[in-house]
């Protein structure tokens, strides 16, 4: 898929402001990073038609919180909103990995998104 392509995804998904500001501080060194993640991420996977958004952003978020990667939790927790997500079931989404992955790590995924929550709401 083209880079062109990947991007429209990108953006469709995180939002522009995400995007537009990681191109900001794109350089010379992350250069090919970020052309990679916007083909083989947005452009070749989450373009399949095997899954729809919705299913690609419960295990987005599954596998973020279980490998603790909070930041980016954040993020696709509002990528999962723009999806289809409602917080409901996003919940759900963090319960699952509270029984996989362990309490801690679901205690601070849910804290995660809470302030996350409390970011839109404001």
């Amino acid at each position: 898929m083209s880079y062109e392509e990947g991007m429209a995804v990108r953006r469709e998904v995180l939002g522009d402001a995400h995007v537009d500001a990681a191109i900001a501080k794109t350089d010379e060194f992350t250069t090919d990073f970020q052309d990679l993640i916007t083909r083989y991420a947005w452009g070749d996977i989450w373009t399949r038609p095997g899954l729809d958004r919705k299913t690609r952003s419960c295990i987005t978020l599954a596998m973020l919180a279980s490998l603790q990667h909070y930041d980016e939790l954040a993020l696709h927790v509002k990528a999962a909103l723009r999806n289809g997500l409602t917080r409901a079931e996003i919940n759900e989404v963090l319960l699952q990995v509270a029984v996989y992955a362990g309490v801690p790590t679901a205690n601070r995924a849910f804290a995660t998104a809470q302030k996350t929550f409390a970011t839109l709401d404001n």
